[in-house]
């Protein structure tokens, strides 16, 4: 797979304030993989070898049913169900019911698409801890993000890239959690106003939900790293 499917210029990402930008950083390489691979790469006998001894997991297998006409992903299939057969239930010596089972665990899980975004999104976080070491401009549309998900908060201050700070990790960890603290906090506010909502005292007419009416699917987004919903 070419190396330019899995990675995208990082400023592209951070010149967007919405949301968590590692989470938009993922899908945006995983749409790309997804795409990539119910186009043209699905005829490329390296690629097909891959996805024959990999296959997809529920959540790629959904998007990839729904990115395009069935007859890609039926041809993808076609090959990797006759793999499926060949290598756990064809007839073979040494191939016991005990190995067929487990020859079954490794397949479930393991995702072709998943693999390829693992290996995209790790080389653009290095990016990022680079870019924040050597690049102003990047270094401030970083530390003007309105949020980052706990679930990123966590991977970013615990990542072995951290190392490559050698001069702003201090700044790089107090911004990074200045940002989801104070991101928290406001949720926290938010998710308490849309209870009170509900309180008989606050059934007027005209009650006012401020910016809490979306503040569950916020909440949800924040601890779990996608969006719940729409």
């Amino acid at each position: 797979m070419r190396q330019d499917i899995c990675t995208i210029p990082i400023s592209e990402i951070f010149e967007v304030n919405d949301g968590c930008p590692i989470c938009r950083m993922r899908e945006v390489v995983e749409k790309r993989i997804v795409e990539y691979i119910m186009g043209a790469a699905m005829m490329e006998p390296d690629i097909r070898i891959e996805t024959n001894r990999l296959g997809f997991c529920e959540r790629h297998f959904d998007q990839m049913l729904n990115t395009r006409g069935r007859l890609q992903l039926a041809l993808i299939l076609e090959s990797h169900i006759d793999e499926v057969n060949r290598k756990i239930f064809e007839k073979k010596l040494f191939n016991s019911n005990s190995a067929k089972g487990q020859k079954a665990k490794k397949l479930n899980e393991s995702c072709f698409v998943c693999e390829k975004i693992d290996w995209g999104f790790s080389r653009m976080i290095e990016t990022v801890f680079r870019s924040y070491e050597t690049d102003r401009d990047f270094r401030d549309m970083f530390n003007s993000q309105p949020m980052f998900c706990l679930k990123h908060y966590e991977m970013l201050m615990n990542s072995p890239h951290r190392k490559m700070l050698k001069k702003y990790g201090s700044e790089f960890e107090n911004n990074l959690t200045t940002i989801t603290g104070n991101y928290t906090k406001a949720l926290h506010d938010d998710v308490k106003k849309y209870c009170s909502m509900y309180d008989y005292r606050s059934n007027t007419e005209n009650k006012d939900w401020g910016t809490s009416r979306d503040s569950v699917e916020r909440t949800i987004a924040f601890l779990v790293g996608r969006k719940f919903s729409d």
